[in-house]
């Protein structure tokens, strides 16, 4: 990959040339990151903080036509371009902002009673230079959230986007360098997978991957050859459970919602909605009528953008066309014999009824528009459905009824639950977010957002005014006494005198 152009996915209209970064650029492009992470490190949290007020008033100033770039290189409404994007990113920023300099600072630690005398610390320190590989279903929001923590922690930053979309990363190279960052501290590598493999042999300090649970895999191999650590947020394939006691029409609004913005293209869309059955039939016909009411004319009105990634499109198809042979009912939408994606990739909502767990649609991430519905009849069933999957991310719980919202929300395995909401966690800067089972490893968000890149270093502090410790040598005659001072601090009948008796005696034997 030398050069290409990005498309427009809405259109099919081809924009600007990108150009490759060249494989024997990738070397040096570490160097220069070493060496600006080094100077980085020791600024201040607080003037570090000062180059990211920057970035949130330049996004800020320049909203309409982040948006405009936004939409052209994903398909997006603006809508979303807004608040998904640019929106969020604003939110994490002023958070960071908020808390950065607390969670980063020095702070004290519980010694026990058995090192007395002794102070302890944990301390954050940068882990170095942080590889990002981005994806091309949120360009903008899951390249910068972690590309800023990772500076905002005193590292340096080689992010690679999407080669889906990368004009978002000129975009963000534009705004790094509106800010004034000093040079080599963030760096924009354009190009596909083989550059993501040089990225990773020219060995960062860290990787953070947001993509597919099969690349995530093969980066998560090359990197324990090298003993990278990583983060990987990965698919899902989120289940909603709706209960008969909810607020139908608000659970209708949400499940149509999380199941279809950004055309379903999300890691946290809901991709499988589990209803008790006395209200089945009622949620489904309301499903059917919201759905009918959605816009996807193009304006900047519409509810519903296009698909960005024509590969995905395929997914989408071959899930749908293999529920429908197995008998799954089409609700909405047309069926994929009938897609005309000639000039965009705007796919219609579909609903599928009648769907069952073995199918393709229910066991596989789909990641595109469609809506499996399936009712359940008791409450273990509902978790039992929404549990078997080998994602694991989050889920939505629907119920007027908060004890038992609570109580299901507790036994659903994954990493975040909405309860009367969908897809909000990630939205929520003081949150962790992440997965579980294939859903990937780590967490992002919150103050972990800013810990994880860092390494923690434990320092214990005596003042040195005694000889010698009790542990240290020799040990004649001490064995019987540690033996004492273990039974009367830990035994069943604790005694803080024989403690302090055995380890006046230890000290005694020490000098």
């Amino acid at each position: 990959m030398v050069a290409w152009r990005a498309v427009n996915p809405a259109t099919g209209e081809e924009g600007e040339e990108i150009h490759a970064t060249p494989l024997e650029a990738v070397d040096p492009m570490m160097q220069k990151a070493k060496i600006a992470s080094t100077r980085w490190k020791q600024t201040p949290v607080a003037e570090r903080l000062t180059y990211l007020r920057r970035i949130r008033y330049y996004m800020t100033e320049h909203f309409e036509e982040c948006a405009e770039l936004i939409v052209q290189a994903t398909g997006k409404p603006l809508v979303e371009a807004a608040t998904h994007e640019l929106f969020i990113v604003a939110d994490a920023i002023k958070h960071m902002e908020d808390c950065a300099v607390r969670t980063l600072k020095t702070r004290k630690a519980k010694t026990p009673l058995t090192l007395f005398g002794k102070q302890s610390t944990i301390s954050y320190h940068p882990r170095g230079v942080v590889l990002v590989i981005a994806p091309w279903n949120f360009p903008f929001q899951l390249a910068m959230i972690p590309a800023l923590s990772a500076l905002t922690a005193g590292n340096s930053v080689i992010v690679k986007p999407s080669e889906v979309t990368p004009t978002v990363g000129n975009l963000m190279e534009r705004i790094f360098a509106a800010a004034g960052l000093p040079e080599g501290l963030v760096q924009i590598a354009h190009g596909d997978g083989t550059l993501g493999a040089a990225l990773i042999e020219a060995k960062p300090d860290y990787i953070f991957f947001t993509g597919s649970v099969q690349t995530g895999a093969r980066i998560q191999q090359e990197a324990a050859k090298r003993l990278i650590p990583t983060t990987l947020e990965l698919g899902g394939k989120d289940p909603m459970i709706v209960f008969a006691d909810a607020n139908l029409e608000r659970a209708v609004r949400g499940a149509v919602w999380g199941s279809l913005a950004n055309s379903g293209q999300a890691c946290i869309s809901v991709e499988r909605i589990y209803v008790e059955r006395p209200v089945y039939a009622d949620f489904t016909a309301r499903l059917k009528q919201e759905v009918s009411r959605l816009r996807q004319n193009g304006t900047e009105d519409t509810d519903l953008g296009s698909m960005t990634f024509s590969k995905q499109v395929d997914i989408v198809s071959d899930h749908v066309r293999h529920a429908l042979e197995e008998g799954a009912e089409l609700e909405c939408g047309l069926h994929p014999e009938q897609w005309r994606l000639t000039q965009g990739l705007q796919v219609q909502p579909i609903v599928l009824t009648q769907v069952n767990p073995q199918m393709k649609v229910m066991r596989e991430e789909t990641f595109g528009p469609v809506m499996n519905v399936m009712p359940f009849d008791h409450e273990a069933e509902a978790i039992e459905l929404a549990n078997d999957s080998s994602f694991g991310l989050n889920a939505s719980v629907w119920s007027r009824d908060l004890n038992k919202a609570h109580r299901v929300a507790d036994l659903l395995e994954c990493g975040g639950v909405c309860i009367n909401d969908v897809m909000v966690t990630i939205a929520n800067p003081y949150l962790p977010f992440g997965g579980i089972k294939q859903s990937g490893i780590g967490r992002y968000h919150g103050e972990e957002g800013l810990t994880l890149f860092c390494h923690q270093k434990a320092v214990v502090l005596d003042r040195g005014t005694k000889p010698a410790e009790v542990n240290w040598f020799p040990y004649a005659g001490k064995y019987p006494v540690f033996g004492r001072l273990i039974k009367s601090w830990y035994g069943s009948r604790r005694s803080l005198f024989g403690f302090i008796r055995a380890y006046l005696e230890l000290m005694r034997k020490s000098k």
